[in-house]
């Protein structure tokens, strides 16, 4: 499978570990940075992988910061990602078959690499379930979709 990941520098550590791990598993790894540990801005890191996504360069990516929160937050400004922040594999197997989740924030200072590990397994080895949560998906990236709906709620 052709994964990008990409962190901040509070994830950097476990970026590299982790990129080095999905290799050995036979995994296409781009890394999208940072490069180091010097302090940098999560949403640059998060616009980029949400942009290598969107574009199908990757089929699946591993966005990490110190939480997993600020950088999910800027993935999921692309309409093209759908990005969830998981610190178990239980959550990163729903983001999987009920949001066709195509991203999955971690916060390298909330997990260890042996969680990490199995949250990235769970992401990778579960399909979307489609049906019923195909029209939900939809409207992730298609705003107007589900504005529409929204505003018809309203006038009910």
């Amino acid at each position: 499978m052709r994964i990008a990941i990409a962190s901040d520098h509070a994830a950097f550590s476990l970026k590299r570990e982790l990129a080095q791990w999905l290799a050995e598993q036979g995994h296409e790894v781009t890394d999208l940075g940072s490069d180091s540990e010097a302090s940098v801005d999560y949403p640059d890191y998060g616009y980029a992988i949400a942009n290598h996504i969107a574009e199908g360069r990757a089929e699946r990516g591993i966005a990490l910061c110190g939480s997993g929160i600020g950088i999910a937050i800027a993935v999921n400004r692309h309409p093209g990602a759908r990005c969830a922040q998981v610190a178990e594999p239980l959550s990163a197997r729903l983001a999987r078959s009920h949001n066709d989740a195509n991203v999955i924030a971690l916060g390298a200072r909330l997990i260890g690499a042996d969680m990490a590990r199995a949250c990235i397994e769970a992401f990778l080895s579960t399909a979307f379930a489609g049906e019923r949560h195909q029209r939900r998906v939809a409207k992730l990236s298609h705003p107007a979709i589900a504005g529409a709906c929204a505003m018809k709620a309203e006038t009910a």
